[in-house]
Formats: C-alpha cells, structure tokens, sequence
C-alpha cells in the first residue's frame, strides 16, 4: 500500500499532491547526517507549470552563496511538472550526438536530459544551502520500467532523498521518475558529492578493470559546447578551458551524462525494450580533446562497460547493465 501525504501549494489551489513511499521521500535525513536531531524533516513540494529556464538557473546558481554547515540537514526539496512533449527535432539532434542514431526507441539516459532542469531548480532555490556550483556527480542509475508512446504526455518529479557524511564530504541523492498515465515508466537516481572536510577516514578504493572487446573514440574539443546547446547544461567547465579555468579544471570536461549516453549508444543493440537498470560511476574526468577507450563485456544477462583514457592509466567511468530492478 502507497502511503501519501496531501497538501495544496496555496488555499486557491484544491490539487492533492501525492508522494510515494517507494522513493523514501518520508524518510528522515537525521539517520544519515552527522549530529541530528530525530526530529522529522519537512517536505516542500513546489508543482511548475512547466520546466525551468536554464540560463536563468545558472546566473542564480552562480553567484549563489554557501551556507551549509556539516551539523545540519539538507532540506527534503521536490518540485513536479506535468504534460511534457518529446521534442522530436530535439530528441534527433541528442540521439546523433550522443550516437543512437535514428532509432525509434527513446535512449534511456534522454529523460534524463530532460529532467536536469528541475535539479537545478532544487540546487538554487535559497532554502538549499550548498553552493550549485561545483557540486560532483558521483554516480548515476537509470531504470527503464516499461515502453510508452513518445506521443504521450510525460510528469517528472524530481527530489532529494537522501544523504550521507563520507570521507569525501557529503553525498546526496537526487531522485527522479517519470510517469504517463499514472504509470511509472522510468527513474533515475544520481549521487552528488558535496566536497568538505569531515572526520571520516578515507579507504581504498578497488580499481576498475578493463574487461571485453575495445573500440577507439575521438572527442572534440568542441563537444561540451555541442551538448550544451541541445541540453540546456552550459556549466562552465564543459564549455572552454578559460571558463573551466575559473572553477579549477586546466581544460574543459565534458558531460557525465554524454559520456554515459555515448556508452550506451554503442550498446544499444543489446538494450532491451525496457525493464532494465544501467548503473554508472563516474571517475576520472574527460578532458577535451581527448582519445579514450571503450571497453564492453557480456556475461550471461549483465554486460559491463568501462571508458578509460587512452594510455589505460584510469578509467573515465565504469558502469553495468542488468534486468535485475530489485530495490529500485
């Protein structure tokens, strides 16, 4: 049974807003933050008429200051939009750059893109009390539920569920799914990682193995900018080494997701149709340009998937895909 908590964002509005307890969003930060009370978090829900203006979001995101202390929780933020429309000449221009092709099913990591907006939204409201920019993007895992029509109308909910003091800093949770008819189509869940000194001991961390057939990829210089434009995404970093400069990179990276999305490409015939799960951690960044490799192996209903540097020395990324949808 769903548990759900209604309220109507103003005394005009008679609309029930329901959350689902499948996603943790009435779950207590406290049992995860450092030095908490019990008391329980509240929840703020915010319904958009429609998704967020981006470069607006990044002039705010910034010069938008940090407040967060390592004793205090971050704030249970949501936000929903409704009746979104696949762009189709957008939906063309993502799927040849990152390498789909022109195919009739959506790539898995396209709603993705699409959601970025409202994450955003959430890391520049003044009620979130880290700085937007220079936020890590940890991990990401997408879950492809079941097909739909990309005539229908689709409903993003976005929200932070989750968080943790590691030996890194804080890592937090960003939650999306995404619904036609009520139905659960496809979700998404990405780590953030928050980077400050804690009292937490660092580990060793196991190193990825380059496994399976390779191929040779070329990145361009130029693709953080080519991506921008048909994301929305102009984080500095991607966008030239002088603007990468600013925040502490020596050149351009590119995109996470793009990287995410371009692996996936070229295993796009083994994805199925839907009810499947493709989990990545994002390592070293990529610079650009850059010559890298693409390793991918399969094994009974799994295949892995790395990206390393062209030398071998790191990997870029590592990730899997899998049917299993337990926990999701």
């Amino acid at each position: 049974m769903i548990e759900t908590l209604q309220y109507t964002i103003d005394q005009n509005d008679k609309t029930t807003i329901i959350y689902a307890n499948d996603l943790r969003l009435k779950h207590h930060y406290g049992a995860f933050m450092k030095n908490l009370s019990s008391a329980p978090a509240v929840l703020t829900r915010i319904a958009l008429s429609g998704k967020p203006n981006l470069l607006s979001l990044f002039g705010k995101a910034a010069i938008k200051r940090d407040r967060f202390k390592l004793d205090q929780s971050l704030p249970r933020l949501s936000s929903e939009v409704k009746g979104i429309k696949i762009d189709r000449g957008q939906l063309k221009a993502y799927q040849s750059l990152c390498g789909f092709g022109d195919v009739r099913a959506l790539p898995p990591t396209y709603l993705s893109m699409l959601g970025f907006p409202m994450m955003l939204d959430l890391m520049a409201r003044k009620s979130f009390p880290m700085k937007a920019m220079g936020q890590v993007h940890l991990s990401n895992s997408i879950s492809v539920h079941q097909s739909f029509s990309m005539d229908n109308s689709i409903s993003l909910i976005t929200a932070i569920t989750d968080s943790v003091v590691t030996a890194r800093g804080v890592e937090w949770v960003v939650d999306t799914i995404a619904s036609v008819d009520d139905d659960i189509v496809w979700s998404s869940k990405s780590t953030m990682l928050y980077r400050c000194k804690t009292e937490i001991p660092r580990e060793n961390i196991s190193t990825t193995s380059a496994l399976g057939s390779v191929q040779t990829w070329s990145v361009d210089s130029n693709m953080g900018r080519r991506y921008a434009r048909v994301s929305g995404d102009y984080n500095p970093i991607h966008l030239s080494n002088i603007t990468a400069k600013l925040f502490g990179f020596d050149q351009a990276i590119i995109h996470g997701m793009w990287s995410k999305a371009r692996c996936l490409a070229a295993l796009q015939d083994q994805l199925p149709e839907a009810g499947y799960r493709v989990i990545v951690n994002f390592q070293k960044p990529l610079f650009l340009p850059s010559n890298v490799l693409f390793y991918s192996d399969k094994e009974s209903e799994n295949t892995s998937f790395s990206l390393f540097s062209e030398s071998g020395q790191y990997a870029h990324l590592d990730g899997l895909i899998t049917g299993d949808l337990h926990n999701v």
